[in-house]
């Protein structure tokens, strides 16, 4: 499967690049007989009137290469504020929110808003983003009054026959200096699980078999808006979030035991109650001197409350047996300010300070069927004690940074950049713990345009990773039906680690499309994994904490090229390939392997044609990965799970009809993908090797297929 996912990936992208290497090469030079540095690449409006896109995320999916920029953002759950490195911009202006950010907006700003859509691929001290990527800006029309309503209603039919509804409503526009967008959505979340697992005796003979089935009927409830209103000297930013989902869930459960061939019935009923709310901005205003000054906010909220109940069903009855609660709260609470002026013609110079508070409220629950007193808290189940199940982490974090914009001639650019970082983060509640750390986190970010259309980019970088709060504290363990919750480790710390990075791009004449690898090495201290918190050699537990020292790197190798050349006008294919490995020492067996979640390769393929003349666009997406090796494989203290994916596809077909509304039908998951996991069981610590069972695991949600209508009026 490894050699056949790779041949079928690489053949398409030699063939690429063996049918553009002509018109490259007269490409270059006329590229160079009239030259430009300007690094940044502008597409109009008029540029994408023939695709008939709805929203500007549909401008975005017919360019060349966009998913290169659009992978390289870290979202919006990293460290504080920071730099936004990865994020988009609109109308020149970073959108201040972890939810509400300005790649969740795309699809809400309809396209005829659209001015026009900047690939910036330079560094300039203008920019309230910083990486060694590129930056999306897109910038919407300036009229003294315009608006529009984009609404889209679809149906989703899951694999048990059920359809779903659903829908968004975006209202966007801009009044004089005023510019705003409200939007509302009841989207379905809900799926159908299929999985079956057979168990094995350490000589591999079956003795029970569990059969599955969940579903979920689950409806994401969100309100958003973003206000902005542009002064003489300044703009200030408003956006608001809020979102609610309360999902039931059901599940069926079938088990039989070979070795006293009986059959148990059990099923479950779940449940989830979530909130969310965010409100964030940030204010900006130039000097007459040409420096800025920034200030920027969020405050956010989310709460949370799963509740597990399992039932033995019998024949005229049934019996609960095991009751969980896991309810918590994140909160949080930060603010960056910074001022930045041009030192010279070609230096520019931020400085600034960012605050950050973040709380993190837990509390875990168990009940079981066993001898005692039963309690209403916990499901008419008998309470039962857990370590560490009640706790409150915060943490108080302070930077300092400093930032260098350094233009060193029209075709290299350097910029620096130095944060001093302090934090105190405290535990309290069953565990009292309370720590400091300090960091310095030094940058450099490298670009030299060897050509106006080839751009040589290098980045070194000092990181320091986001805690989990929830790996303070016990936690339900949702994946394991013999263990019930997981260790909490209030010890854990940050993961530091060097990044490397070298990244070579190719943009090809034309506009036909873009070549670009990328080279990464992370030498990492302090890897999170699993460890050892056993209370006793009786009493074998495992919580995520610090391991030692590992090393992470990789290639990445990505075309995206227009098919003109082969007869297909405004076909666009999208191919990329990682190669990758790593290195730590397992705490439990004590050997050399990979890091978890790190597999050798892992490929994708994307292809979108554009009909033009019939208004109709169709394609795929496909990805695959490897299987083999140590990356899969997750060693724990009393277990060892190999893990395996099989091949995803889905595919769609977009018509525009009815004079203004858009059709779209996706399939996902065609191949009814599996995910399959093989756990064995040892009898005491795994270091001892002595197997007491063999699980095969396998799932799938089954094959999804989505019917949605969208307009703008």
């Amino acid at each position: 499967m490894k050699r056949t996912a790779i041949k079928i990936l690489i053949k398409p992208a030699a063939l690429l690049i063996a049918a553009l290497v002509a018109p490259l090469a007269w490409g270059q030079l006329d590229r160079l007989e009239n030259p430009t540095n300007d690094s940044t690449v502008t597409y109009r409006a008029d540029y994408f009137a023939e695709f008939l896109p709805v929203s500007a995320s549909d401008m975005l999916s017919r360019i060349p290469g966009i998913g290169l920029a659009m992978r390289r953002g870290r979202g919006g759950g990293g460290r504080g504020l920071g730099s936004g490195e990865g994020e988009i911009l609109i109308n020149g202006q970073r959108i201040t929110g972890k939810g509400n950010t300005g790649q969740s907006l795309l699809s809400r700003i309809s396209a005829d808003q659209v001015d026009y859509i900047e690939i910036i691929r330079g560094t300039s001290e203008e920019l309230d983003i910083r990486g060694a990527g590129q930056v999306i800006n897109v910038v919407l029309l300036d009229t003294p009054s315009r608006s529009s309503t984009t609404i889209e209603v679809n149906a989703i039919h899951l694999p048990d026959g059920t359809v779903d509804p659903g829908g968004q409503l975006s209202f966007g526009g801009q009044t004089g200096a005023f510019n705003y967008l409200f939007h509302v959505e009841a989207e379905s979340r809900s799926s159908n699980r299929l999985s079956k697992e057979f168990s094995y005796d350490p000589d591999y003979n079956l003795h029970e078999t569990r059969q599955e089935e969940s579903s979920r009927d689950q409806t994401d409830y969100q309100t958003s808006m973003n206000l902005a209103y542009t002064f003489e000297s300044s703009v200030i930013q408003f956006n608001a979030l809020y979102g609610s989902s309360n999902p039931p869930s059901m599940l069926d459960r079938t088990i039989h035991d070979l070795e006293s061939n009986t059959t148990t019935q059990q099923r479950e009923d779940n449940k989830v109650d979530r909130s969310n709310w965010e409100i964030g901005g940030d204010y900006e205003y130039a000097f007459a001197n040409g420096g800025k000054y920034r200030f920027l906010f969020i405050v956010n909220d989310r709460e949370f409350e799963f509740t597990r109940q399992r039932y033995d069903v019998l024949s005229d009855s049934e019996s609960k047996n095991l009751f969980l609660a896991n309810l918590g709260r994140d909160r949080e609470r930060i603010a960056r300010t910074s001022y930045t002026w041009n030192l010279s013609d070609s230096q520019g110079l931020e400085l600034g300070v960012e605050a950050a508070q973040t709380i993190r409220d837990s509390n875990l629950r168990l009940g079981l069927d066993i001898p005692g007193e039963p309690s209403p808290d916990y499901g008419n189940l008998v309470p039962v004690s857990i370590s560490n199940s009640t706790s409150t982490v915060e943490e108080q974090r302070y930077e300092t940074f400093a930032a260098h914009n350094w233009q060193l001639n029209p075709r290299m650019s350097l910029e620096s950049s130095l944060i001093f970082e302090t934090s105190t983060i405290e535990q309290s509640g069953d565990v009292s713990n309370k720590r400091d750390f300090s960091f310095v986190r030094p940058k450099l970010d490298y670009r030299f345009d060897i050509t106006p259309s080839l751009q040589l980019r290098a980045g070194i970088e000092k990181d320091i990773s986001q805690l989990s709060f929830s790996d303070f504290s016990a936690s339900i363990d949702a994946s394991d039906e013999d263990q019930d919750t997981q260790a909490g480790n209030p010890d854990i710390a940050q993961e530091q680690s060097w990044r490397y990075e070298v990244n070579l791009e190719l943009r090809l004449p034309n506009d036909i499309g873009v070549v670009n690898s990328r080279f990464y090495y992370r030498d990492i201290k302090d890897v999170i994994d699993r460890i050892d918190v056993s209370p006793s050699p009786d009493d074998l537990q495992s919580a995520r904490g610090n391991i030692g020292d590992g090393k992470r790197y990789g290639l990445n190798l990505d075309i995206s090229a227009r098919l003109g050349m082969l007869g297909l006008p405004n076909a666009l294919l999208t191919t990329g390939l990682s190669v990758r490995d790593s290195e730590v020492i397992d705490p439990f067996l004590g050997v050399k392997r990979r890091m978890r979640n790190n597999s050798r390769w892992s490929a994708r393929m994307s292809f979108r044609h554009d009909v033009t003349n019939l208004a109709l666009s169709y394609g795929f997406f496909y990805s695959n990965s490897s299987n083999e090796g140590s990356g899969r494989r997750e060693i724990d203290i009393i277990d060892i799970e190999q893990r395996k994916n099989q091949p995803s596809l889905s595919a769609f077909i977009e018509k525009k009809a009815f004079g203004n509304i858009t059709f779209r039908f996706d399939a996902q998951n065609i191949r009814d993908s599996e995910f399959c996991r093989t756990r064995t069981r040892f009898e005491g610590a795994t270091a001892a090797g002595v197997v007491e069972e063999i699980e095969d695991y396998c799932s799938s949600n089954g094959i999804k297929l989505v019917l949605k209508a969208r307009a703008t009026f």
